[in-house]
């Protein structure tokens, strides 16, 4: 493993575990603290992704003129700041407007890092080394919740100091992304070009794959702790749900370079998943059925996004991959969007638990039109 790519693989980590501190306690807060209904919690969370629904493509541009390091390091620098000031909110409003600061900060964060080991990788070793990069996100977002669990429990304290501790391991990040900037990370030497983000769009299938997964994704990350905590869940047991949820991703990242022999089916196999564990979370009430939905959707979520990216930048020049990322995230962030917000509704008009079983229907519907589309699953050389 060579320096840049350890360096953005502990930069990674730290982030990791400051968003597994606080992120699952977010919709907690804002609901038992602030007041926030369903309704509320679903605009919360598409405040939060709406910014990546628009800012991954403008980070795309940026890679053909900025060094993808110095742009890391400004969305973790962003992500530190509002961290912290989430400590002092006391609206909806304000969470909202944090949330969505958040979102521009993860725009500036994941598209450099993937350009970074896209740029730096052979393109035998590219899919390993960003499933890899996601492994240590992942491996902190698995230890925070644990790291969570005994500040709350342990040392009993408050959510809001919670998310001051999250800030302190957020900033240590910055050491490490400030070190990326002092590499000599290539920049992208082609020109900026639409027909770059014309390319995702000739993947449609992979498309409606990664919409639907970005989708549930964002409604286990924004709605399902408060789902949870309806469900007699307590914000310990919330922790280690969430660490399961890791656990689970973790031991799959660490399985991508053979699951990646099989591109297609581990695919379909993953909307599958995703679906079933949606659906044992619909009859769900005690913590270890959740666990099960969790193990699930771990092994569905983690699997998705370097497979489906990986498609797509075999068929892209090298020339055109910076803006392409931009374009594969902004499709993640119009999933991550529709999420939060249509499980809100939903959640507040027709009852807590019925996104879950919307959702498993989707997916049933979606794992069988994949299953018809195998082929174009598979990636193949530009």
């Amino acid at each position: 493993m060579n320096r840049i790519i350890l360096l953005l693989n502990i930069t990674g980590l730290l982030i990791g575990i400051s968003y597994g501190i606080h992120n699952p306690i977010v919709p907690i807060f804002a609901k038992n603290e602030i007041g926030a209904s369903y309704a509320e919690l679903g605009l919360i969370g598409l405040a939060n992704f709406v910014p990546y629904m628009l800012i991954p493509v403008f980070v795309g541009m940026l890679l053909h003129r900025f060094n993808s390091g110095v742009l890391l390091c400004i969305g973790v620098t962003i992500n530190t700041a509002s961290v912290f000031l989430l400590s002092l909110a006391k609206t909806v409003p304000e969470v909202m407007i944090l949330r969505a600061v958040t979102g521009v900060a993860h725009a500036f964060f994941w598209p450099p890092a993937e350009a970074i080991i896209s740029g730096t990788s052979e393109s035998n070793t590219r899919v390993k080394n960003i499933a890899r990069f996601t492994g240590f996100f992942v491996a902190g977002f698995m230890i925070g919740p644990l790291i969570g669990t005994f500040l709350l429990e342990g040392l009993d304290v408050s959510y809001r100091v919670l998310f001051e501790i999250a800030t302190f391991v957020m900033a240590s990040a910055i050491i490490f992304s400030i070190q990326l900037t002092k590499k000599h990370i290539q920049r992208e030497n082609g020109t900026f070009s639409f027909s770059a983000i014309k390319q995702v769009a000739k993947f449609p299938v992979v498309i409606m794959i990664l919409i639907y997964c970005a989708s549930s994704f964002g409604m286990i990350l924004t709605i399902y702790p408060a789902f949870l905590n309806d469900r007699t869940m307590s914000a310990t047991e919330i922790e280690i749900l969430y660490f399961v949820f890791g656990a689970s991703r973790v031991v799959t990242l660490a399985l991508t370079d053979r699951l990646a022999r099989h591109t297609s089916t581990t695919l379909i196999a993953s909307t599958s998943t995703i679906a079933a564990g949606l659906a044992i979370s619909f009859v769900s009430h005690s913590i270890l059925e959740f666990s099960v939905a969790m193990l699930l959707m771990g092994f569905g979520f983690s699997i998705i996004f370097p497979l489906t990216l990986e498609i797509i930048l075999r068929k892209t020049s090298k020339e055109n991959q910076g803006i392409t990322i931009g374009a594969y995230e902004t499709t993640f962030g119009i999933g991550w969007s529709i999420g939060p917000i249509a499980a809100g509704l939903i959640s507040e008009f027709s009852g807590n638990a019925m996104p879950y079983l919307v959702f498993f229907a989707l997916g049933l519907g979606i794992t069988a039109v994949s299953a018809t589309k195998k082929k174009s699953l598979e990636p193949q050389a530009a």
